[in-house]
């Protein structure tokens, strides 16, 4: 998967989020979007998963060398992040069957492998709005992650993460974001410190 930005900008309203921003994000690298809170990171990796319209320039989406539409960069691309929910009323095995009713495993998982590494044995018949925010935030993170997707989209991948939680998190990325691109937003280090490539989007404010 390669994916490249040229004059990418997004505003709201008159105000400028970020502005004319190139940039080329490729195959089997990490990336960390990095920025204070509010500076608009997240709002960058809406646009780069297509799921927002930038307001300027163009993006091009290339898989094996031939170009993808925009809406169809959801079928090549899973994503974890706070404004996305899970279906509380689904038992964690009931999520992960409608997940992976939609996306392929990733080569190595499958639906007890997941809960195997999850360490959730005793909750996989518990709805998941018994969860605690730490295990609903685990569950995000790997039905992204253990979706055979060439794009990975991790938006604060941490958050409500205990630091157990985070040494796992950190095991789940090693294991299953070889020869991916990985795209994470971040202003804290222990998330992307094993990024090869840092894009400031402050550098990008008008």
């Amino acid at each position: 998967m390669e994916i490249i930005l040229e004059g990418i900008g997004r505003r709201f309203n008159r105000d400028w989020i970020f502005r004319h921003l190139d940039y080329r994000f490729t195959a089997g690298q990490r990336y960390a979007i990095l920025g204070p809170n509010g500076s608009g990171k997240s709002t960058l990796l809406q646009v780069v998963a297509s799921s927002l319209t930038p307001s300027a320039g163009h993006i091009t989406y290339r898989l094996a060398g031939k170009a993808v539409e925009p809406d169809e960069m959801y079928r090549y691309l899973a994503l974890a992040a706070p404004y996305i929910e899970l279906i509380e009323e689904f038992s964690l095995r009931e999520q992960l069957r409608f997940h992976f009713s939609h996306k392929n495993y990733l080569a190595g998982f499958n639906e007890q492998a997941i809960i195997d590494f999850l360490e959730l044995h005793a909750a996989k018949d518990k709805q998941l709005r018994h969860f605690s925010s730490g295990m609903k935030q685990r569950v995000k993170l790997v039905l992204a992650c253990c979706a055979d997707t060439p794009l990975i989209l991790l938006d604060e991948p941490t958050s409500n993460l205990d630091e157990p939680g985070v040494n796992w998190y950190l095991r789940l990325v090693e294991r299953t974001a070889h020869g991916r691109l990985l795209i994470i937003c971040s202003n804290q280090e222990r998330e992307y410190s094993f990024c090869d490539h840092h894009l400031y989007i402050t550098d990008y404010k008008t």
